[in-house]
């Protein structure tokens, strides 16, 4: 029997736990079982009072260089260990954002820290994670 190998989504914001998420992603590669991974940082919209005065240019600018300074971290622990992935920076709610671009790219799993770098923090879980795991139609591996 011949196991299909995983379509991987790793959403990362440069927290310690976004970090240990990547590190789990890593042998799971290392290990044969993933086929593709997926850096997805989330960055949340700017205040409507800030893209009103700044030309959308420099707004994308500001999200593209915040996403590769949190993915960062994440593409130096890839290279080192020579698993190959792509980089995505995308704007919205994260939890949302996560959700929906699972299902663009027809990630197969998700593999995420349990508390990001937000200012709101569940109980347990971060509620970036709560919320991901809620909205996700695949499995979610939460990384503490």
């Amino acid at each position: 029997m011949t196991m299909r190998r995983l379509n991987l989504l790793v959403p990362v914001d440069g927290s310690v736990g976004a970090e240990r998420a990547v590190d789990h992603a890593i042998t799971l590669a290392n290990w044969g079982l993933v086929d593709q991974v997926h850096l997805l940082n989330a960055q949340y919209p700017l205040p409507g009072a800030v893209t009103t005065f700044v030309g959308s240019k420099a707004v994308s600018g500001y999200h593209h260089d915040e996403g590769m300074t949190a993915l960062a971290g994440a593409r130096a622990k890839l290279d080192e260990a020579k698993v190959p992935y792509h980089v995505h920076i995308v704007v919205g709610q994260p939890a949302e954002t996560i959700a929906a671009f699972c299902q663009e790219l027809k990630s197969d799993a998700i593999v995420m820290g349990t508390r990001g770098l937000s200012k709101t923090a569940g109980i347990i879980l971060g509620s970036v994670a709560r919320d991901v795991i809620a909205k996700a139609p695949v499995p979610v591996t939460v990384v503490k």
